[in-house]
C-alpha cells in the first residue's frame, strides 16, 4: 500500500486537524502525531505551522500535499485496475447519508451489499442533507445519499427512488379521523419540524411555497434534529408534523401515531450523489451499480411512491 506516513499526512493536511484525522483514520492522536513527526524528520523540515490550537501547511507542506494527492490517486488507480483484472472487490468505501435515510433505508441495503462484497469495509457518516453534500464536495466521503434537491453542477445526482411524506398526529387527534387533509388546514395546528439544513425541512418549505405558503404561515412551535425526536414530540401531544412514511412502520403497528395523506400529495426523491471528476474505485463502482439494482427492485415491487 502507499506509504502510511504519506496517507496520514494527506489526511491531516486535508482536514487541517490532527483530531479529525485521527478519527477519520481510526488511529489515536499520538499515533497520527508520530507519523507526521517521522515524515518531517525524513524531509528535515516542518510541514505544519502550529499556533493557537490551529494548524496550517508550510510552503514545504503545501508541496508535499500536492504530490501526495497525486501519488495516492495514482496508487488507487493502479490498485483498482489490478483488482479489475483479478475480479477482486476490496477496500474502504466511505458513505454519507442524511438522517432519515441512514436510520430507515440504508441498514437493509448496506447489509445486503456487505454480504455480497465481504472484503469491502463500509464506513457510514450521518448528517443532514446539507452536511452530506458538503462531505461529498470536500471529498470526505465517496458517495452521499440525500433526501433534498442538490444544485451543485460538479456533482452527479442520480434519483434512486421516491419517498412519500404524510402528516402525523396522535391517534386521538381530530385530524386522525380524516383520510386526507389539505395543506392549508395544517396551519391551524401547532407544528413540529426538523432543523435548518434537514432535507425533510427543505422539501416541506418548497412544498409550502408551491401552495403559496411559507413557514411564517405555520404555527411552528418546536424544531428537532432527528425523525425520532419529532415523532416522540407528536406522540406526547405537543403538535403535529410531516415525516417520511418510511419512518412510521413501528408507530403505525403499535398505534401510537396516526398517519394522514396530504392534499396535494407530498413526495421527494432520494438521490445518490458523488463527484463528477472523482476517480471511482472498484468498490465505489460496485456500490453504485448495487444501489441502482436495489432501486429498480423497489420500483418493481411497488416500493417507489412516485
Amino acid at each position: 500500500m502507499a506509504d502510511r506516513r504519506l496517507q496520514v499526512f494527506h489526511t491531516v493536511a486535508r482536514l487541517l486537524s490532527f483530531t479529525k484525522a485521527a478519527e477519520a483514520l481510526h488511529m489515536t492522536q499520538p499515533a497520527v502525531t508520530f507519523q507526521i513527526r517521522q515524515l518531517e524528520e525524513h524531509f528535515n523540515t516542518r510541514l505544519f505551522d502550529r499556533a493557537h490550537n490551529r494548524i496550517s501547511l508550510t510552503e514545504a507542506g503545501d508541496n508535499v500535499y500536492r504530490y501526495a494527492d497525486r501519488i495516492i490517486a495514482l496508487y488507487n488507480e493502479m490498485d483498482n485496475e489490478v483488482r479489475r483484472l483479478t475480479g477482486d472487490v476490496i477496500g474502504l468505501l466511505l458513505i454519507g447519508a442524511s438522517t432519515t435515510i441512514a436510520e430507515y433505508v440504508l441498514p437493509g441495503l448496506l447489509g445486503e451489499f456487505q454480504s455480497r462484497f465481504q472484503q469491502v469495509k463500509l464506513r457510514l457518516n450521518v448528517s443532514n442533507s446539507v452536511g452530506v453534500v458538503h462531505m461529498v464536495e470536500n471529498n470526505d466521503v465517496d458517495v452521499g445519499i440525500v433526501e433534498s434537491p442538490v444544485t451543485n453542477k460538479n456533482l452527479v445526482v442520480e434519483v434512486c427512488w421516491h419517498d412519500n411524506l404524510v402528516l402525523i398526529c396522535p391517534p386521538h387527534h381530530e385530524l386522525a379521523k380524516k383520510k386526507k387533509i389539505n395543506v392549508r388546514d395544517i396551519t391551524k395546528f401547532a407544528f413540529i419540524c426538523r432543523e435548518e439544513g434537514s432535507g425533510t425541512r427543505e422539501v416541506i418549505s418548497n412544498y409550502l411555497a408551491d401552495n403559496d405558503l411559507t413557514f411564517n404561515d405555520m404555527d411552528l412551535t418546536m424544531e428537532f434534529g432527528s425523525p425520532e425526536s419529532v415523532k416522540s414530540a407528536v406522540e406526547a401531544g405537543l403538535g403535529i408534523s410531516i415525516v417520511s412514511e418510511a419512518t412510521l412502520e413501528k408507530e403505525l403497528k403499535l398505534k401510537t401515531l396516526a398517519a394522514v395523506e396530504i392534499d396535494p400529495p407530498l413526495r421527494r426523491p432520494f438521490s445518490v450523489v458523488y463527484q463528477r471528476q472523482k476517480f471511482r474505485l472498484r468498490a465505489m463502482e460496485e456500490f453504485l451499480k448495487f444501489a441502482q439494482e436495489h432501486c429498480e427492485r423497489q420500483k418493481s415491487d411497488g416500493g417507489d411512491s412516485a
